[in-house]
């Protein structure tokens, strides 16, 4: 028995997720949102970012290539994954699960900031919670969606949303290729111009 059709099929349903970063959508969303984020860091913003499950693990990904090193050795960028486990159990125990990322933005948003989202499925209500806090905190917000882009569409200042596959993972491999991309534009055009946010070699003195 082989596998190798089925492995085939996955490897070219991966692609065609990647391949969505090149359309005008794509293409539109990677540009304005390593925009905001350079503007957020500018102004001496951070980002917020969060999602569940294998987004949730996406968002802390996100948060670490901002904190530590992508390409460039570098001083850190503000950039807070909001997944603290005591936090989340604190909150989800005392109030519900559904208000775990509103309290997080309430305790380290400010205006200024940027409150990132990601949810394949734009139906989660904590997420939706916390775009709202966010938008009352007069922080900018911005979604990375999937599928229909659920009740979370056409909520945030800046969206993108990958279409037409029925699972996940698929929607997540896009999701974190757009990261990945948008860290190295947000990166290369700070280390061009460090001296606007001290962004000095990393142990430079």
């Amino acid at each position: 028995m082989t596998m190798r059709e089925p492995i085939k099929k996955s490897v070219k349903e991966a692609i065609q997720a990647i391949q969505t970063l090149a359309s005008e959508e794509g293409l539109e969303f990677l540009e304005k949102l390593s925009w905001m984020i350079i503007d957020t860091y500018r102004q001496g913003g951070k980002l917020l970012i969060a999602g569940n499950g294998g987004s949730l693990c996406d968002a802390m990904h996100f948060a670490e290539e901002m904190t530590g090193f992508f390409r460039a050795k570098r001083q850190a960028l503000p950039a807070i994954a909001l997944s603290d486990p005591g936090h989340m159990s604190c909150v989800a125990n005392d109030l519900s699960f559904d208000d775990v990322f509103a309290r997080g933005v309430q305790a380290h948003g400010k205006k200024g900031d940027l409150f990132i989202a990601l949810t394949t499925s734009g139906n989660s209500e904590n997420l939706f919670r916390a775009v709202k806090a966010s938008q009352k905190r007069g922080l900018k917000t911005v979604a990375f969606l999937g599928k229909t882009g659920g009740k979370m569409k056409g909520l945030c200042d800046l969206e993108w949303i990958v279409s037409g596959f029925k699972y996940s993972d698929r929607i997540q491999e896009a999701h974190m290729a757009a990261i990945h991309i948008i860290i190295e534009m947000v990166e290369a055009e700070l280390m061009q111009h460090a001296e606007e946010i001290d962004l000095e070699p990393a142990g430079a003195h």
